[in-house]
């Protein structure tokens, strides 16, 4: 067919009227969709906005940081209050530690009045002579004796009647006092220089000296440390313990 022809044939009357004058769109059977597909999609929809939901939950609480676990702290013991320790206290200038008792008597140092023995010649024989001196000890029977050896072992101090045969050189190196008697240790120059009479007078000197405080005391005599047994060169015997007694029968002035 050409143009001519196409043009020259009527319109239908629908096509003619103005669109005002159209009817109204109603639903109709074509644009209702069956109650079947409906039905589905709201199932896919349900099923979507389950996922979905589920999806948004795991994402918000995989964000929420988990409560860390209560850990309890015990209170360090650093964190307590710390007590200022005591102040020594300083003791007192007045109270002497040494001033308290040791246990031991506190010696008493005082004058007293004892007998040493000299010897005195008349020409004819020499004889002993006893002889008050001061001295200072304390109250022990030792210290008594320790003073009075001192005194007799510096000789007398009037040499124009008295006098001592025992080496000036002598030393007092102990004196003891015990059950048995009384022990003296002397240096060894007691046993030097002198005949049998210079001998036999310093013995009775150290004898009667040492038996001043009790005179029948035994004495045992030593030098350095060593019993007496023999006197001198020409052999003198000593017997140990000696004593006054033996003295006055064995060796006469």
């Amino acid at each position: 067919m050409d143009n001519h022809s196409f043009q020259d044939q009527p319109l239908p009357p629908e096509a003619t009227q103005p669109p005002s004058e159209l009817e109204p769109t109603t639903p109709s059977s074509a644009s209702r969709l069956p109650v079947g597909v409906v039905a589905a999609l709201a199932g896919v929809v349900l099923a979507a906005g389950s996922a979905t939901a589920w999806f948004t939950w795991q994402t918000v609480t995989s964000r929420v940081p988990s409560p860390s676990p209560t850990v309890a702290v015990s209170p360090s013991p650093l964190a307590q209050p710390i007590e200022n320790p005591p102040i020594a206290q300083e003791p007192d200038a007045a109270v002497s530690p040494s001033a308290e008792p040791s246990g031991e008597p506190i010696a008493v140092v005082q004058q007293r009045t004892v007998q040493v023995y000299w010897l005195k010649d008349d020409g004819q024989k020499t004889t002993l002579a006893p002889a008050s001196v001061s001295v200072e000890s304390g109250d022990r029977p030792e210290e008594i004796l320790n003073a009075t050896f001192e005194a007799l072992l510096l000789g007398p101090t009037d040499t124009t009647t008295v006098g001592s045969t025992i080496p000036r050189d002598t030393t007092l190196r102990s004196v003891k006092v015990e059950d048995d008697g009384v022990h003296v240790d002397l240096s060894s120059s007691f046993t030097q220089g002198g005949g049998s009479t210079s001998m036999t007078g310093r013995l009775a000197q150290i004898v009667y000296t040492a038996t001043t405080l009790e005179p029948d005391a035994k004495v045992w005599i030593s030098i350095e440390g060593k019993p007496l047994e023999v006197l001198g060169g020409e052999g003198i015997l000593v017997n140990q313990p000696t004593s006054r007694a033996d003295v006055s029968e064995n060796f006469p002035l």
